[in-house]
Formats: structure tokens, C-alpha cells, sequence
């Protein structure tokens, strides 16, 4: 009786065992197909890296960009995009200062090539011009630069440093008239402030921007041959912790889905 019951507990070992088998081995390939599905869920659906990424952009993108990044987090689950806006020489110097970002876009080519050891090769993702801001229905009846040279015209540009104040001060030095504006701000949405508020009569600011403002402020048109033409480049900074999620989202910045957004805020083609 020992020897058999010996021999049937061996047996039913060995049935145990032979049991177990298969279903290990579908226990591995599950855990294989899991470790698979968690790499996979390092990229969004469009292959792009998932990353929070911050992205140093030129005040005059403020609205623009905040549609367009909300598209990309749309079209990209997982990434986020957080943006902080200030004029182009305030953005630059935060790069240089190491201020933790992974991309770029100023309002000029100057700022950003200013910042080639910082940054990736750029990319012109836009263009803008210039118009002349005015208080709703245009209560001093500005109808073109000229009138800028007025005295009794209280006229507001944007800082020499700032890029829509170079342009600004390049349109004007072209036709000769000197204007002794009664303040110079540090970025275009602060002009466009001081003529929204009445606290000035006009400012030049970019038509983007005055678009912003229809409820507040009119805006006059710069013939093209008296106009500047502003660009605004895109490019990864190579301080960058998710240089691959930044390179991504500047490429992305070139498609139809982005320029279909930022042609419909008035910004021109590249």
C-alpha cells in the first residue's frame, strides 16, 4: 500500500506539472505583449515622442498659439504643450540666462540667429505686417504714417530692441517722418494695451494683432511699399530635455493642419 500510493502521488505530480506548462507559457507571452504595449505608449498615435514641452513664443503669437496648441494635444494624447510669451529680447535672453525650455519662436530672424549656439536650425513657420492701431472709430482721424508726426497725436511704439519696434522705427526712417512717441513698451501687446485703454491716440503693432482688438481699437493699413515684412523662425534649444518632442512639435509648426491655423489669424505664409 506505501509502494502504490507513492507511486500515485508521483503520478499526479508529474500531471500537475505537465499542466502548468502551457499556461506559463501564456503567462509570458502576456507579460511580453504588456512590456511591448507600455514602450509603445512612449509616442502619441502620430509617432511624435510623448513630453510636456515648454515653448519660449514671441507675445504676437499669444492667441494663435494657444489654438494651435491646443490642436497638437489633440492630435498628440499624452504631450502637452505649455507656452510662455514675452517680446523676442525677453525670450532671449531667458535662453541665455539657461531658463528651462525646449523650444523657440521670436518675431524676428535677428533675435533668433543672435542664438545659434543655443538653438537647432530654424524654420520660418510665418510672416506679418504692420498696420497703425487707433482708438475705436478713430476718433483723431489718422489715415496714414504721416500723421504719426503730429505733435498734438499722443503715439506709443514698442522699444528699439523690440522686434515690432525696429520695424516700427525702419518704416518710419524710409518715409523720413520723425515720431517722438510718448512711450516705448516692451512688447506689441503693451502698445496695443496703451491705445485699447485711450491712454494713447495710435501705435504700430503687428495686424495680427490689431485683429485681436475689433472691439476696442480700428486699425489702418500700411500701403505695401511703405510696410515691413515680419518672419517669424521656429527652432528646438539644444538645452532641451525632450529634444525629439521638441524637433516634432517645430516640424509640425510647417503642415497644413498648423498654417491652415495661423493663416486664419491673418499671420501670411512663410
Amino acid at each position: 500500500m506505501s509502494l502504490m500510493l507513492t507511486r500515485r502521488r508521483v503520478a499526479a505530480a508529474v500531471l500537475a506539472t505537465a499542466l502548468l506548462v502551457p499556461l506559463a507559457a501564456c503567462g509570458n507571452d502576456d507579460s511580453g505583449a504588456k512590456d511591448k504595449g507600455t514602450a509603445g505608449g512612449s509616442e502619441t498615435a502620430s509617432g511624435a515622442p510623448k513630453a510636456d514641452l515648454t515653448v519660449l513664443a514671441a507675445s504676437s503669437l499669444t492667441d494663435v498659439f494657444k489654438e494651435a496648441g491646443a490642436a497638437y494635444e489633440k492630435a498628440n494624447p499624452g504631450t502637452k504643450v505649455t507656452f510662455s510669451f514675452a517680446g523676442s529680447q525677453e525670450l532671449a535672453a531667458q535662453v541665455k540666462q539657461g531658463a528651462p525650455a525646449d523650444a523657440l519662436v521670436t518675431a524676428d530672424t535677428k533675435t533668433m540667429d543672435g542664438l545659434s549656439g543655443d538653438t537647432g536650425k530654424p524654420t520660418v513657420i510665418a510672416k506679418n505686417r504692420l498696420v497703425i492701431a487707433v482708438g475705436e472709430g478713430n476718433p483723431e482721424k489718422v489715415e496714414n504714417l504721416k500723421d504719426l508726426a503730429d505733435p498734438k497725436l499722443k503715439v506709443v511704439l514698442a522699444a528699439p530692441e523690440v522686434p515690432v519696434g525696429r520695424y516700427s522705427q525702419q518704416i518710419l526712417d524710409a518715409q523720413k517722418i520723425e515720431v517722438k512717441p510718448v512711450s516705448q513698451e516692451p512688447n506689441v501687446r503693451a502698445v496695443l494695451s496703451k491705445v485699447e485703454l485711450g491712454e494713447a491716440d495710435a501705435g504700430l503693432v503687428y495686424k495680427t494683432d490689431a485683429a485681436t482688438a475689433t472691439d476696442k481699437a480700428d486699425a489702418i493699413e500700411i500701403p505695401d511699399a511703405e510696410n515691413a515684412i515680419a518672419s517669424y523662425p521656429a527652432a528646438t534649444l539644444k538645452a532641451s530635455e525632450h529634444s525629439e518632442a521638441a524637433a516634432a512639435f517645430v516640424a509640425w509648426l510647417s503642415t497644413p493642419a498648423a498654417q491652415e491655423i495661423l493663416q486664419g489669424a491673418g499671420f501670411q505664409q512663410p
